[in-house]
């Protein structure tokens, strides 16, 4: 089948995502400097989800870059993905409102390891449905330490957030910095 009505619906969920973020954030009461600080949980994991949606998108673009075709497998794990991206809205929300409480960290953490674990899966399809060809993504991805850490990473974040929360945050910015720059590996391959 053709990829291209998934990657069309794929960037359109993830615009109406990033879209419903700025939606949630709140104009501060008043002109100063002290009206803007009861906000800045709330701003601080805006951003922090913002990066992480631009890299879901920036990385899903390269992978479908180098997809030739899709299959209902690809479909199905394409739209567990998005579940999980869709979630991201709510519990940014909710971790920043209670100024990154114990309970709405870790759920935090749950959504960015589900998306992962569902990236991976997805990859995972999409590698399984181009094994008999040349592939330039099973040469790009190669064994994915960048995934298998990051899942890793969440996990721990996870636990940490019932014992220090900013052990979790700082675990899920330094996920969001290993992949903030897009992975070349998939441009490079394309290239040649």
């Amino acid at each position: 089948m053709n990829k291209t009505r998934l990657e069309a619906f794929s960037d359109g969920v993830i615009a109406i995502l990033i879209t419903i973020l700025v939606l949630e954030l709140r104009i501060p009461h008043g002109d100063d400097l002290s009206a803007i600080i009861p906000l800045l949980p709330v701003f601080l994991t805006y951003i922090l989800s913002f990066i992480n949606l631009g890299i879901y998108w920036n990385n899903h673009h390269h992978m479908f870059q180098a997809t030739k075709h899709v299959n209902g497998k690809i479909m199905w794990a394409n739209l567990h993905l998005l579940f999980w991206l869709s979630l991201i809205p709510f519990t940014t929300g909710w971790m920043g409102e209670n100024h990154f409480a114990p309970l709405p960290t870790a759920v935090y953490g749950i959504v960015l390891l589900g998306s992962a674990i569902s990236y991976t899966m997805l990859q995972s399809f999409i590698l399984a449905h181009h094994q008999d060809e040349d592939d330039n993504l099973a040469k790009a991805v190669g064994n994915d330490l960048k995934g298998k850490i990051s899942i890793l990473l969440y996990a721990v974040a996870i636990a940490a957030a019932f014992f220090n929360q900013w052990i979790s945050d700082a675990l899920y910015v330094a996920v969001a910095a290993i992949w903030f720059i897009p992975d070349r590996r998939i441009e490079r391959r394309l290239e040649h």
